[in-house]
């Protein structure tokens, strides 16, 4: 019952979507620009930077929030509450059940659960992020090697239990499979993106149109 528990509070939490309410307070839906998403990047593109660095530290927000609270109220399985609230979070974020199911692709609200569940992964996948960002220029791949660390690291710290993250009663192979439901969501979420990327067409940072 705690796992159903956990998704549904980052359900709740990732379904706030910020990114469409700033837009709709400036009289427009940001899903009805650029890429379509309700993410930081299109907010970005078409607000400003402020605006999308705003609506990226509140997506941020509201998944470290809807993990800790998972992790408070269930704290005999505080790691396994928090990856369910999660991964709650960024199918709430995606799927809003109160804005229509259409929503971002999830990627702030990944970085938020994750240094909510361990700061070290966290941090290892920011840096990841960052030199794959330098390295390629493309923020749709960049964030698949972001989540794509995520199960990995995981199995890394806790295969062995961990003196950071005391992980109770929780069990360590459903902590790495939990991981890879992150990891996964997001490989599908960018699908048109990745087509892209094979194709050579995909859109890189400074360039006209970003579709992440």
């Amino acid at each position: 019952m705690f796992r159903l528990i956990s998704f549904v509070i980052g359900y709740l939490f990732g379904g706030i979507q910020n990114a469409i309410v700033y837009s709709r307070l400036k009289g427009t839906d940001i899903r009805n620009h650029g890429s379509g998403n309700a993410g930081t990047t299109n907010v970005m593109r078409t607000f400003g930077r402020k605006a999308g660095l705003m609506i990226f530290a509140l997506d941020v927000l509201k998944a470290a929030i809807a993990v800790v609270v998972a992790r408070l109220i269930f704290k005999e399985t505080s790691i396994v509450a928090g990856l369910y609230a999660a991964i709650g979070a960024i199918i709430g974020h995606s799927y809003p059940l109160f804005f229509g199911f259409k929503g971002g692709k999830g990627i702030a609200v990944t970085v938020g659960s994750i240094y909510m569940i361990d700061i070290r992964i966290g941090i290892l996948v920011s840096i990841a992020f960052g030199i794959s960002l330098k390295l390629t220029k493309m923020v749709s791949f960049s964030s698949m090697i972001l989540t794509g660390l995520v199960p990995i690291l995981l199995f890394v710290f806790y295969r062995n239990g961990s003196s950071f993250n005391f992980i109770g009663n929780s069990s360590f192979v459903e902590i790495v499979i939990l991981g890879a439901v992150i990891a996964a969501i997001t490989i599908l979420r960018h699908k048109s993106n990745i087509e892209r990327i094979l194709n050579g067409t995909e859109a890189k940072v400074g360039q006209k149109k970003v579709n992440t």
